[in-house]
């Protein structure tokens, strides 16, 4: 192949990833793929001297987030990459650097005038992008109002932790290859209920303008945190030599590896401190010669051989997963990495045990197979799930095309995975350390199918210990906890059942009128389904529902099955007061004299007062220890007419300690 036709070919290739990945439709490609094409193109270009039209190199990838467009008012031109430190040194000159995230999101840029949120457009291409102002309220991090005036402009990232991704992907229809992926897919929405689930957090990386004179990059992002937003993790580097500056480097990447930054990163990037020196370079191409530099992490690959495909049930997917064997990378040990579905199967090409597999950790961080060397057999999809036994079909997702296997059993323990996680928080059964992404891997090993199996999990003591990522140690961990869990309230036991309207409340209202054998034994008894309605706040929809759970054949063995693994602590119920009776009261900020103000909340509710969250015509009282306050709620008090008292003043007026003074 001549070099003009394999330029056409990386280009046409890197342009389709590029369009996938912008645009939140399936991957196509890894990170480390694309980055070998482009730096294959770009070879190519330097040494013919031809660019074309369409090249990657000569045009800034683009989101295509349907909606009304909107010119920037400054260009969000893109920045030269490297993954060589030398280079950072170089370009800095010797001047004064910030180093910070290269966050690994969507950005998008926030514009406020007159200390209001005005509009909120996407990059797009750097010149044109997408209003997306209806969903601000949905993404945190972008304020509706600031204290600032003036003509304001941000660009910031717009990112989805690890955490809320995996959270995210284990209850969804939808399976995303990665966060980055996950957040530009949820901006194409335009319910702002469903984006606001997504759990999108903006986090501002420049000051693009502001009426505030300031010639620091430093100050201006000062400023930013002065004016409420969270900023990104930034390094002020004064001498930028390339011991400094590999020492930088080095601890970001600690960060990276030791995961303690919860978003997803795709390298740094380096500012001058000097803002008016950063405007004085020339525009190539795309770029701003001295608007920053981008620094990209070399990633460390691997081959190893296929030992076997793992699948692995979580909600209604089943994920493949590959088990090879060990290699090192990184510094770790990695022998496993999720192959995310079927189509990323077919497209790497992916066999049985023996074919040979190309890994790394992406973004230092997450183990992933990057290509086939060679492929043995064929890949065989089971047929039935891993977990119940029930069968399991491909579904190919109309939006995206990708194909992933389902298993067809509404009732899978690995559907009921949220379940067993509030079974175990703290809220709950506080069983410590025991993870979402760990009752999962529990979960398929068949060791959990009801609740009374999580205080049985001891018994694979042996077998937790030898698990990937665990160890002697976190296996004797897990024991301990499970045993202190053994013994457990009332109300901690009920609302861990995940009873249908049953929280924390309900559970405490039912415990207040009786203890929970008897609840138990009235429910499944019970001839009527309303025989709890009279207790206050319960009512006959509440009743309902906690009897027809009882009276469940299948509920009522898991509760029995359970009982014989734990003892229940009664709560001491005490005869309700009436020193709030009839009252709704607010609670806003701290609280001293209350450990928390849930503690005040449950005061107030004993004594027949109630807590509600917002103040309305309807609240007999603000309680804000910050009577001074400009807060929303003490102004929406003084406007209704409704007084505003000190923890103090409450516990003058509505305790018996107060009262007695």
């Amino acid at each position: 192949m001549d070099k003009l036709e394999e330029m056409k070919r990386l280009t046409e290739q890197l342009n389709n990833a590029a369009d996938a990945y912008y645009n939140g439709r399936g991957e196509l490609m890894t990170d480390y793929e694309w980055d070998a094409m482009f730096d294959r193109l770009k070879q190519i270009e330097d040494e013919t001297g031809i660019i074309l039209e369409e090249s990657p190199t000569n045009r800034v990838s683009a989101d295509q987030i349907a909606g009304q467009k909107e010119e920037h008012e400054f260009a969000a031109l893109s920045l030269a990459k490297t993954k060589k430190p030398e280079d950072l040194v170089k370009w800095a000159e010797g001047r004064p650097i910030w180093i910070s995230w290269k966050l690994d999101g969507l950005t998008l840029v926030a514009t406020y005038d007159n200390g209001r949120l005005t509009k909120v457009v996407t990059r797009g291409d750097g010149h044109i992008g997408t209003n997306i102002t209806h969903l601000a309220k949905a993404i945190n991090g972008i304020p509706q109002t600031i204290p600032e005036q003036g003509h304001t402009v941000i660009r910031g990232e717009a990112v989805i932790s690890y955490a809320d991704f995996e959270a995210f992907n284990m209850e969804s229809d939808e399976e995303y290859a990665n966060p980055r992926n996950l957040a530009s897919g949820s901006l194409t929405l335009k319910n702002v209920d469903e984006v606001k689930k997504r759990n999108i957090n903006w986090i501002p990386f420049t000051l693009v303008y502001s009426e505030t004179e300031m010639n620091s990059w430093g100050q201006r992002m000062q400023w930013l945190d002065d004016q409420g937003f969270r900023t990104v993790e930034r390094r002020l580097i004064e001498h930028p030599d390339i011991e400094n500056v590999t020492a930088a480097i080095d601890m970001f990447t600690r960060q990276v590896t030791d995961r303690v930054n919860p978003y997803p990163v795709d390298g740094l990037v380096i500012a001058y401190d000097d803002t008016v020196y950063a405007s004085t370079g020339s525009v190539t191409g795309h770029h701003a010669t001295r608007a920053g530099y981008a620094f990209k992490w070399q990633d460390e690959s691997a081959e190893t051989v296929l030992d076997y495909i793992e699948w692995s049930c979580a909600a209604s997917t089943i994920t493949p997963v590959a088990v090879f064997a060990p290699v090192e990378l990184e510094g770790t040990t990695v022998k496993r990495a999720s192959l995310c579905n079927i189509s990323e199967c077919e497209r790497l090409g992916i066999g049985e045990s023996g074919t040979v597999l190309e890994v790394i950790k992406a973004n230092k961080i997450i183990p992933k197979v990057i290509k086939v060397v060679k492929t043995e057999g064929v890949l065989h999809i089971p047929d039935v799930c891993p977990v119940c036994g029930a069968s399991a079909e491909i579904y190919e997702s109309p939006v995206s095309g990708t194909r992933t296997l389902r298993c067809t059993n509404p009732a899978c323990t690995a559907k009921q995975l949220k379940k067993y996680t509030r079974f175990v928080s703290k809220q709950g059964m506080d069983i410590d350390g025991i993870s979402e992404q760990t009752l999962a891997r529990f979960i398929n090993a068949g060791w959990i199918r009801s609740y009374g199996d999580v205080y049985r999990l001891p018994a694979h003591r042996t077998e937790i210990a030898e698990m990937d990522g665990f160890g002697e140690k976190s296996a004797q961990n897990l024991t301990d906890a499970v045993e202190k869990a053994r013994n457990v309230n009332d109300q901690k036991l009920l609302y861990a059942l995940c009873i249908p309207l049953v929280g924390q409340d309900v559970a405490k209202r039912l415990l207040s009128a009786y203890p929970v054998n008897e609840l138990i034994a009235m429910a499944e008894n019970a001839e009527q389904e309303d025989i709890f309605s009279s207790i206050d706040g319960i009512g006959p929809e509440k009743s309902a529902s906690f009897v027809r759970w009882f009276k469940d054949a299948d509920n009522a063995a898991v509760v029995r099955d359970l009982l014989e693994e734990i003892t229940v602590k009664e709560t001491e119920r005490v005869e309700a007061g009436q020193l709030c009776q009839a009252l709704t009261f607010v609670v806003t900020g701290d609280v001293y004299h209350y450990k928390n103000r849930n503690e005040l909340k449950a005061y107030i509710e004993s004594q027949g007062g109630k807590v509600t969250g917002s103040v309305s015509k309807s609240t007999s009282f603000l309680i804000n220890n910050d009577i001074a306050s400009t807060s929303g709620k003490n102004q929406k008090a003084i406007q209704l007419g409704i007084p505003i008292i000190s923890e103090d003043e409450f516990i003058r007026r509505f305790t018996e300690s107060g009262s007695e003074e």
